[in-house]
């Protein structure tokens, strides 16, 4: 990806993002063509050989992450209904619940109920390693950094949310565009996961998706189905722009 030098630079010519460095340069870009667009003349592209000499690994477990997260790749799982967030909170005293300053919907009592009666099927590590020591083997899952690749599932919340993630990550071989609109799904995802959560964040000017009833387990998978659908576009999207020795 290619854009002018100086939009690097504030008005004062100072820069305005951290990895610029003392002579003007940035991670893992490099300037080249004139460009007469640009204050200096020139522009600056991703330097794609450094990009994958410093982080070829990276850059491999991504592609193979995002590439059997597929769709096409895997069948997507819609049974886990946003359990995740309850599993945080099992067992947990009141008040004492990770968004501390959230209440909860239910009493806890009834929020531990609605874990112990439930199937447990959480595929995701960064969700499955919050689960309280009563949740955790609960689980029918136990997912792990060394199983992500192979248990990571194109319909989980997490997985969408996480294309924000990688695409900053591989921000020097993406478009801008692209990593806001991993964004703004990451950001849209977010407020299903809480709204199905045992948080009650009506008061933030969100509704409730009362997954404990066979109506809110239903419009969690409608809506659930619709973000795989869009967070599937989004990875191949990323994917089309990785470089082909990677992809």
């Amino acid at each position: 990806m290619a854009y002018a030098r100086s939009a690097d630079l504030d008005a004062h010519g100072d820069p305005v993002i951290a990895d610029v460095d003392e002579a003007g340069s940035r991670s893992w870009y490099v300037d080249s063509t004139p460009d007469p667009t640009s204050a200096d003349g020139r522009q600056r592209r991703a330097d794609v050989a450094r990009y994958l000499s410093d982080r070829a690994d990276a850059l491999a477990f991504i592609t193979r992450l995002l590439s059997s997260s597929s769709l096409a790749r895997r069948r997507p799982q819609f049974g886990c209904f946003g359990l995740h967030e309850w599993a945080m909170v099992h067992r947990v005293p009141e008040g004492a619940q990770r968004h501390e300053d959230l209440p909860l919907r239910l009493s806890s009592a009834e929020t531990d109920q609605v874990v112990e009666r439930e199937n447990l099927v959480c595929s995701h590590i960064d969700a499955f390693r919050f689960f309280t020591p009563t949740s955790t083997p609960r689980n029918v899952l136990q997912p792990t950094r060394g199983t992500q690749v192979e248990l990571d599932n194109p319909a989980c919340l997490h997985v969408g949310m996480d294309l924000y993630k990688w695409a900053v990550k591989l921000t020097p071989l993406l478009p801008s565009d692209l990593v806001l609109d991993c964004f703004e799904h990451a950001r849209e995802t977010r407020v299903l996961d809480m709204e199905a959560s045992p948080y009650d964040v009506r008061p933030l000017g969100y509704g409730v998706v009362p997954i404990e009833t066979a109506a809110g387990k239903a419009e969690y998978v409608r809506r659930q189905r619709a973000l795989a659908d869009q967070a599937d576009l989004l990875r191949t999207r990323i994917l089309e722009k990785l470089p082909p020795a990677t992809a």
